[in-house]
This record gives C-alpha cells, structure tokens and sequence, in this order.
C-alpha cells in the first residue's frame, strides 16, 4: 500500500508542487501530524524506518496470529473524529472502534476482582463490593478526576506550551489542585482499601510514570475513561495508522518506508539555526521548509541534531533526565482455547504481591530484575476473531521492568527467556491453567528491542517519565526550542505518552505550524 519512491525524485517532486514538510517517523503522532499538515497546505512526505506505518502501534503477523505490538485501546475517540474531520473524511467511516464492556478486570494476590466499566451504578457496586466504607470516597474521587482532566487535558493537553507566560497563568490551578502529591497519594487520601487505592492509581504505569511520584493530575484518566468509555478498534491499532496513511496519500502525501532519518539538516543564521530538511542514511537530502520529528525527543536531540550545539536539551541535561521504564512484552498464541479460560476478558491486569515494592524495584533499580511481576494481558481475539487461526487465540502479556538506564543494565540476551518463563509460569497459576501445553507460537520484545526497533533512549517505553517538573512547559516543546522549524510530535513532548496525548501533540503542530503558502515563481 505505501508507497516507495526513490527521495531524490520525490524531493524535486515536491519542491516543485509547493511548500514542502518533512515527518520522521510513522508513529501515530508523526502520522496525525501529516494528516495535519496536509490538511494546511503542504506536500508531506512521511520517513520511517519500519515496513509499516504505525511505529509502536504497528503489528506483526506470525503463524497466523495477529500481534498488536503496543497500544491495545482507544479513549477519548472524539480525538480522531476530529482530525478526521480537519482532512475532510469521516473516521468512522476508515475505522470500526467497538466499546469495551467491562474496560478492563483487575485480579488481586488474593483472587479478589475488580470490574473497571463505565456504568456509574455498575462502578460503584464494584467498589462498594470490595469496601463498603470507601464508597463516598471513590465517589469524591471521580469528583477530583473530573476537575483535573478539564483543566490539564483541555486546557492544558490541547494548547501549546512553550512560553513561560503560559505555565505562569495556570500555576496557581496547579496549587489548588494539590499537583504536588502523587498519584497514588491522592488514592489514599479518598480511600482506604489497599486494592481500591491500587484500582485508581496505576494508570500512569501505561504512560510510563511511577504512581507513587507522578503528579495527581494523571488522576484525570478515571473520568476520561469513564465519561467518554475504552474502545477498540478492530484489526488492532495498525488498523487505524493504516487508515491515517491512507489519508495522508490521498491528500497527495508520500511515505517512504523502511528509509532512515540519519540528520536534519540546518543552516545557521546569525542569531539561532534554522532546519532545511533531513539527510537520509542513504546520503540522500530531502529538502523541507518544516520538519516535525515523531522520533524520540531525545533520540532527535542527541542523534538527529548531533552536531548543532544546542542550549537547553544537551547530552548532558538528557542523560541526568528521568525516563520511563522499560518493557518486556510476551507474545504468543495459543492452540484451540477459543472456548477456554471464559472467565478472561480482553484485558486483565494481573497483580503480584507488591504494589509498591515493585514498583519502587523497577524505577530505582535499574541494575536488577525482580522475583515477583504484575502484568497487563492482551487477549484481542475475544473480541476480534481475526487476530488468530479460528479456534485459536493471540495473546500479549506486558511486563514493567527497569530501563537500561544504568551502569549495569540488566543483560537480556542472558535474561529475556528465563524471564519469559516466569511470565508464562505466574499466568498459568493464577490466570490460564494449562497455559504451557497450549502455546503454539511465541516472541517477545525487551528493552534493548525498544532501544534498537523504535530508537527510544535507554530503552524507555514512554520517553520521559511524566514527573512534574518533566511536563508542560518542561517537557520538550511542541516547538523546538533548538532550531527554527523544526517541530516535535509523539509521548517524549508536550502532552506526554498514551494514544490521546500523542494525537493531541500533533493538534498543537496544527496550531503552531503556519499555513502552507504558495511557491513563489523562479
């Protein structure tokens, strides 16, 4: 489908038919940026070093299963309806996102569930179920989550950062919301069940945040998902970034797959660097009078902008940043269960032993795995039949393990099957019984494959990691603030990682970038 062109052509092709961007990478947000930019007036090529549009939300097809790399739901959709809609095409139309009923089921140490759906009555029977006592609580709680998503998702998530006079209007909001205690301290403070409290405060672990140090304001994704439900689209995520490439060429754009980005190109001007392109490994240029990087911030900054001396994201401000943990994802597939373990959803979260624990062993603890683990299982075919042979089931099972941010990394070459086993072997206790006699196929991504397959520092699933002081205004900016047009999209800027926050970056490129002008003659 994408189409392969050789860049010198498409590079004349372009510049003759008016202003031109540059995308690196096909992730979602380097695509919702084209669909973007497109709809403004420009030629945009798209270059990625993959096969496939979609980056972290591609999939891969093995023995017959369908394996969903990354991110597995849909919140907020209305997000895609609109940059749909900025392009002149109707979403639903591209793609079939069917609601999840219950969203997800937390299982407990002590074989306790938990139901995350969006029915209010629903909801807080679940809780009162669990404890009674914490109803009122949970019920403030959704209170607080609401106020905090219309201030940092609306107000703050869909508007550009990058001056300091923005952040300076709102830090009074910060304070009145207590954006100073942590997630999970805000659980605690509304409820008293050690599983309730776990209930409302891991979200951020699915942007790449420690629950115990990322700000209370993530507590907002309580009230989106509840107010606005968890879908999923069928044919995975690559489904959609399927869709958005389509788009993208139908507004005449072009996508040069597996070519990679080696530098983009600028020119110096008296006062500050201004970007003319990118030059691939090839060697060949493409000229551009905008650039917008999907590509890890950091990888942009100390990769791609190598030799341009740079005065807020040195190598060195990079290097002391706090980044997200790693990953290890399992996937595999599984012979004739499509009528087994029936009481396994779409999506689990299954629970070790340690909440905290845990948590503070893979964030501080680079250098070690540990005994114990918590997982978020991925079963697509429940609702998508097509993800597996019939019959049969696609599975992912995703781990939080520490980054490779350390002296001593963890070395998983020696490591990643040893830990595969204790994956399969916790889940066949305490989830799907007979799991090992059924897998039939099976791969699995670390760390190292994160750092080597989408380029992400230190193998970090999310970036940076969303401390306080590592978003907004301190996050790295929509607009680079390192040279003049070059533009950043996806989870390491402004808003942060998860699938609405990565399509909304790309609603602030809408805004910031100027509209296409025409050519000019000669």
């Amino acid at each position: 489908m994408m189409t392969r062109v050789d860049p010198a052509l498409a590079d004349e092709a372009v510049r003759a038919e008016g202003p031109q961007a540059v995308v690196i990478g096909a992730g979602l947000g380097g695509l919702a940026a084209a669909m973007r930019l497109g709809a403004k007036g420009y030629r945009v090529t798209v270059v990625d070093k993959l096969d496939v549009p979609g980056g972290r939300g591609s999939a891969i097809w093995q023995d017959g299963h369908r394996f969903d790399l990354g991110p597995t739901i849909v919140t907020v959709p209305q997000i895609f309806r609109e940059l749909w809609k900025t392009c002149g095409r109707d979403f639903d139309q591209d793609v079939n996102l069917v609601p999840m009923d219950p969203f997800y089921e937390i299982v407990f140490p002590d074989g306790e569930r938990f139901k995350a759906q969006q029915n209010t009555d629903g909801m807080r029977a679940e809780v009162a179920r669990l404890s009674p006592g914490d109803l009122a609580g949970y019920d403030k709680f959704l209170e607080d989550s609401e106020k905090r998503y219309w201030f940092g998702f609306e107000q703050l998530g869909r508007k550009p950062m990058h001056k300091w006079e923005d952040l300076i209007k709102v830090l009074h909001i910060f304070g009145m919301l207590r954006a100073d205690k942590s997630v999970y301290a805000h659980a605690a403070s509304r409820v008293q069940d050690e599983r309730l409290r776990m209930a409302l405060s891991f979200h951020p672990l699915f942007i790449g945040g420690d629950p115990f140090n990322v700000t209370s304001m993530y507590i907002l994704v309580s009230y989106l998902e509840k107010e606005f439900g968890v879908h999923y689209a069928m044919g995975g995520v690559a489904a959609i970034a399927k869709a958005m490439a389509e788009v993208i060429e139908w507004q005449g754009g072009t996508l040069l797959m597996n070519t990679e980005v080696d530098e983009i190109t600028v020119e110096k001007g008296k006062r500050s660097y201004k970007t003319t392109g990118v030059r691939l490994a090839s060697g060949e240029e493409i000229k551009a009078d905008v650039v917008v990087s999907n590509a890890d911030a950091g990888f942009t900054y100390n990769t791609l902008l190598r030799n341009v001396r740079r005065w807020r994201w040195s190598d060195k401000k990079l290097e002391k940043s706090r980044w997200s943990m790693g990953l290890f994802v399992w996937y595999f597939g599984t012979k004739g269960t499509r009528d087994m373990w029936k009481d396994v959803g779409h999506h689990t979260v299954l629970n070790g032993p340690r909440y905290q624990g845990l948590v503070k062993d893979i964030f501080f603890h680079q250098d070690k795995l540990a005994d114990d683990m918590s997982l978020y299982i991925h079963r697509p075919t429940v609702t998508d039949p097509s993800a597996a042979p019939e019959g049969d089931d696609t599975f992912y099972a995703l781990s939080p393990v520490p980054n490779l941010h350390t002296d001593d990394p963890v070395d998983w070459a020696a490591n990643g099957e040893r830990y595969r086993q204790m994956v399969q072997d916790f889940m066949e206790e305490k989830l799907l019984p007979g799991l090992g006699d059924k897998v039939s196929t099976s791969m699995f991504y670390t760390p190292e494959d994160f750092r080597d397959r989408y380029l992400s520092p230190y193998g970090a699933g999310f970036s940076l990691e969303p401390r306080i002081f590592q978003s907004a205004n301190f996050r790295p900016h929509n607009i680079s603030e390192e040279v003049d047009g070059l533009y950043m999209v996806g989870a390491g800027t402004h808003p942060g990682a998860g699938l609405p926050s990565v399509i909304t970056s790309a609603e602030v490129i809408g805004k910031v970038v100027p509209d296409a002008t025409p050519a000019k003659a000669g």
